[in-house]
């Protein structure tokens, strides 16, 4: 039983439900938390309120979130809650550093629970250590393309980055290789359980963890070594989830495994909120709480302190319409506030200049605002970014590049710039290869030093060589044919329209082929991408640009994307508004 103190400091100033939601102690807590409803004002103070009142030691607290902001935030406010006058008040003394709750994103906690317990692992994973080490993106694909070479195959079979998608769905869906290979039914899925069994065997081989072995492995740690499963029970007296509609499967299970027998743990999250489905969140974690976690208490936090009364109808309105719900009514004291302002436009242009404009108007009246400006996906930032240069307002794009700093854009400016300019040396070097067309590192770096020893761009260089057949059949081969290719579009340029030109590039280099036949959420996002930049270059078209023109632009653009953070103009997905409110 929890020893009980006064700690009544952190319960000030909170609603009834908040303060409900901080009080409960023992046993497992669901708390429904609308937008805007104090959510992580509820996660610290209960954390304060446990400490203080309760007298439970910060080090037997764990909360856990998604993202590093978040729990950057979270941890930050946990700490000054917990050293501050009222916890010194409350407990006699100052908590020392040791005392601080562990408030971590699930990857970290993972790494670190791995780090420091993992050695019993070794039974279970031939080979581990806990000094292993953490691929990433890059280092996964490195593997893979090893792989494809070892089984004889090329991206034809199927691109790297859709296997690499594929295998990452099989693990957080927790199946393995051999069960992916027993399920097959056509011999794509055969072959693809091939090369995953040989990247498992690599990751292995080479001590490392992707990101989802990250959580798959303390998963199972957990699950089959006894002891430190007893110990971490022993330990984690309560356990905090922050955004639960958006768990997986393998996060549930983590979740379960810490808490043990106890059922000391409280959750935090809004069915009406998930939208990461897509990546693997499984809402029946929180639709299924009170069923998983028998005599559950659920507190709906529905006071909003955010928005208007207008806006929070019409959201409410919105998400009504959800068929998979627990259920709740968000209300709000504050004033019902100017209505919502539905514009039509009747092209993107006019769109993005509306909201320049509206932006414009809203500065004119208060110089301190600070404005939002949402879409759904990266590709619509363009046109936006285009009409707030033309008021010379300064933004930021949260969670992303500028527009024409995305690398797929980068890469077909790139291709533009050869057609005018071919002796730019640095672009060539960008897409010679890209997508790939047997132009290996080898044959550039012969190119390259030959083109130093002839005081040559490279661009000459290896015209000269190709005269010369200095270079490999194969390697020749794949050079003549970029060349005539570049050649032929280059002799064009000037004379059509600029998106024609791009739209050729696209076709005749295969960057398009490469994207669609990869076919993840990311190489779907790139095509847009690609398509808007057409789309500007059209715009550019019936301004009267030429292709110079367009590419200045352009590299202006690029150059302007380290603006001032301060800037109070934000561009951002709605994703990337997750957790940033």
């Amino acid at each position: 039983m929890l020893k009980s103190a006064t700690g009544m400091s952190f319960l000030e100033g909170l609603n009834p439900r908040q303060r409900e939601a901080v009080e409960h102690a023992e046993g497992p807590l669901l708390v429904l938390a609308g937008a805007g409803s104090g959510k992580t004002r509820v996660i610290t103070h209960r954390i304060a309120h446990l400490m203080t009142a309760h007298r439970v030691p910060g080090w037997a607290i764990l909360a856990v979130t998604f993202t590093n902001k978040a729990a950057g935030e979270m941890r930050d406010r946990v700490r000054s809650l917990v050293t501050g006058p009222a916890a010194q008040a409350a407990l006699g003394r100052v908590p020392e550093a040791s005392e601080i709750p562990t408030v971590a994103t699930f990857h970290s906690f993972c790494v670190r629970l791995l780090r420091r317990e993992g050695a019993p692992l070794a039974q279970i994973r031939p080979g581990f250590t806990t000094l292993f080490s953490i691929y990433d993106d890059d280092d996964q694909l490195a593997i893979l393309k090893s792989v494809y070479k070892a089984l004889g195959l090329d991206d034809k079979f199927m691109q790297h980055r859709a296997a690499l998608s594929r295998i990452s769905h099989a693990k957080s869906h927790k199946t393995s290789p051999e069960e992916m290979a027993r399920a097959a039914t056509d011999p794509n899925t055969t072959r693809l359980a091939a090369v995953y069994e040989r990247y498992e065997t690599r990751l292995r081989e080479s001590n490392a963890l992707d990101f989802d072995d990250l959580l798959l492995q303390a998963v199972n740690l957990l699950r089959h070594d006894a002891a430190t499963r007893e110990r971490l029970n022993q330990r984690y007296e309560f356990v905090m989830v922050d955004e639960y509609q958006d768990t997986n499967r393998t996060q549930y299970d983590l979740m379960r495994l810490l808490t043990g027998e106890s059922g000391n743990v409280a959750v935090v999250g809004d069915e009406d909120q998930s939208i990461y489905s897509w990546r693997g969140a499984n809402i029946r974690n929180i639709l299924d709480f009170e069923r998983d976690f028998p005599g559950a208490k659920t507190i709906r936090l529905e006071q909003n302190y955010r928005s208007t009364k207008n806006i929070l109808e019409a959201a409410s309105a919105v998400v009504a319409q959800n068929t998979e719900r627990i259920g709740k009514t968000l209300w709000t004291e504050s004033d019902a506030g100017a209505k919502i302002t539905l514009y039509e436009a009747p092209d993107a242009e006019n769109e993005a200049l509306w909201i320049a404009d509206s932006i414009e108007t809203l500065f004119a009246r208060d110089p301190r605002t600070h404005v939002a400006v949402l879409y759904r996906t990266n590709s619509q930032s363009r046109q936006i970014e285009e009409a707030l240069r033309r008021y010379g307002r300064k933004y930021i794009v949260v969670g992303g590049f500028s527009f024409y700093q995305r690398s797929e854009v980068r890469d077909l400016l790139a291709y533009l710039k050869i057609l005018v300019s071919p002796h730019d040396s640095i672009g060539l070097l960008r897409i010679i290869n890209t997508p790939a067309r047997g132009i290996g590192r080898t044959t550039m770096e012969q190119a390259e030093q030959y083109a130093l020893q002839h005081e040559l761009s490279l661009w000459s260089a290896i015209e000269r060589m190709l005269e010369e057949h200095a270079f490999s059949s194969r390697a020749e081969a794949a050079l003549a044919a970029f060349h005539r290719m570049m050649t032929e579009l280059a002799a064009q340029v000037e004379s059509r329209p600029l998106s024609e030109t791009l739209t050729e590039l696209l076709e005749r280099t295969g960057y398009r082929k490469m994207l669609e036949e990869e076919g993840t959420e990311d190489a779907r996002t790139r095509l847009g991408n690609m398509d808007e930049l057409i789309n500007a270059a059209a715009d550019a078209t019936d301004r009267g640009e030429t292709v110079r023109d367009f590419l200045d632009h352009a590299a202006l653009v690029a150059d302007s994307d380290s603006l001032d953070e301060r800037a109070p103009v934000s561009l951002l997905t709605m994703h990337n508004a997750k957790g940033l409110e």
